[in-house]
């Protein structure tokens, strides 16, 4: 089933890296993603929920796309933002 939120994704499995594109345009790279949680949202109804609840502040990443949504030519030339404290949904 498409997904509303993302538009693809790729993993590399040696770096343990997601790339995830979103349907804005932007790119981001997750780091040190497990393989298996790569598998559970390849099968997940819903990507974008499963992001949300699974990837999304849970492992570091870094914007690799420009402000058009292009991805640089130096792609490894990254910084990655800390995974981040899980937000609170009550408020």
């Amino acid at each position: 089933m498409p997904s509303s939120v993302i538009r693809r994704f790729r993993y590399d499995a040696a770096r343990r890296e997601l790339t995830i594109t979103f349907v804005s345009g932007k790119v981001y790279v997750y780091r040190d993603v497990p393989e298996a949680v790569v598998r559970q949202l390849t099968a997940a109804p819903s990507k974008g929920q499963f992001f949300n609840e699974n990837i999304r502040d849970h492992y570091a990443y870094a914007e690799v796309s420009g402000p058009r949504g292009e991805i640089p030519r130096n792609g490894d030339a990254r910084a990655f933002t800390p995974k981040a404290q899980r937000r609170s949904r009550s408020g």
